[in-house]
């Protein structure tokens, strides 16, 4: 097959390891970068021009889309998706998944458990919005923020009128969550691949930091998760229609609770801590749907 991967960067882990996992089961793997394609919109024929050539010969795709280049990006996996190409991630579902409100309505209207979460215009009456999800601390978050960015933690109420002036003050819309205290600055990330848990691994703050991200300095280890804990991560996975995606949750005294549903997980650290081969399974989901 024909499989293009959607990257800006090939020099990323996971898009070298999905080339090599790809090459090696006989398809011809191309990285192209969806800022380069141009968007053809033409009765009964829409195509992709990037370079010198139409991407008319392209099976899959797979989209890693930085969530700086969403609105671009989707459009050209939509554009994708009208020429008849499969995607193992749908534009509409990382539309979804970007928008942490949207998606976190989607999740809690399907009864998937969630920390409690408030999303308001600003309001000089912080302690009501506190009060709603159980008093300080809280967690406020930017609704665009990845990799653990624009993630707060607000220990008083003075700390969190602080935040969302500031917050209001660059017109940046947020939402505030419950603190999690019992989860002690983890949570846990499920790789779901065609509806199932293919891997997963508890992640842990460094010292003082309460974020878990790898990126931020985290460690990563295995972790074989507890029925409710797989129910949790496939459920968000169908619910978002995201075949292939990353769950983060929190455990907490009343259950797994959902943090969010990532459309473009990365491979490095799931694939260190479980010595798993993610990028093969991604791979034959491709080789599956195709048939």
């Amino acid at each position: 097959m024909n499989i293009v991967i959607l990257s800006r960067n090939p020099e990323l882990y996971s898009t070298k390891r999905l080339v090599e996992e790809g090459e090696k089961r006989g398809h011809k793997i191309e990285i192209i970068d969806p800022l380069k394609c141009d968007i053809i919109i033409e009765k009964e024929k829409p195509t992709i021009y990037y370079r010198d050539r139409y991407l008319d010969y392209v099976d899959a795709i797979i989209p890693r889309i930085g969530a700086s280049i969403t609105f671009y990006g989707c459009a050209v996996v939509r554009q994708f998706e009208e020429m008849g190409v499969f995607t193992i991630a749908p534009s509409d579902a990382i539309t979804r998944s970007r928008d942490k409100l949207r998606s976190l309505q989607r999740l809690s209207k399907a009864g998937i458990g969630m920390p409690k979460t408030v999303f308001t215009n600003y309001s000089r009456d912080v302690e009501e919005v506190i009060d709603y999800v159980g008093g300080t601390p809280v967690i406020i978050k930017l609704l665009e923020g990845t990799q653990g960015l624009g993630v707060v933690l607000a220990e008083t109420k003075n700390a969190a009128e602080s935040v969302l002036e500031a917050f209001n003050g660059l017109q940046a819309r947020v939402i505030v969550q419950e603190f999690i205290k019992e989860a002690k600055g983890a949570d846990l990330r499920a790789l779901v691949v065609d509806g199932q848990v293919v891997g997963a691994m508890k992640r842990q703050g460094k010292e003082g930091e309460f974020r878990s991200n790898l990126h931020r300095g985290g460690s990563a280890n295995i972790i074989k998760l507890e029925p409710d804990e797989l129910k949790l991560a496939m459920n968000a996975a169908k619910v978002l229609k995201l075949p292939v995606c990353g769950v983060d949750m929190l455990q907490s005294a009343r259950g797994p609770l959902l943090l969010e549903v990532n459309s473009t997980p990365g491979l490095e650290g799931i694939e260190g801590a479980t010595h798993k081969n993610i990028a093969k399974a991604i791979i034959t989901f491709i080789e599956r749907n195709k048939k």
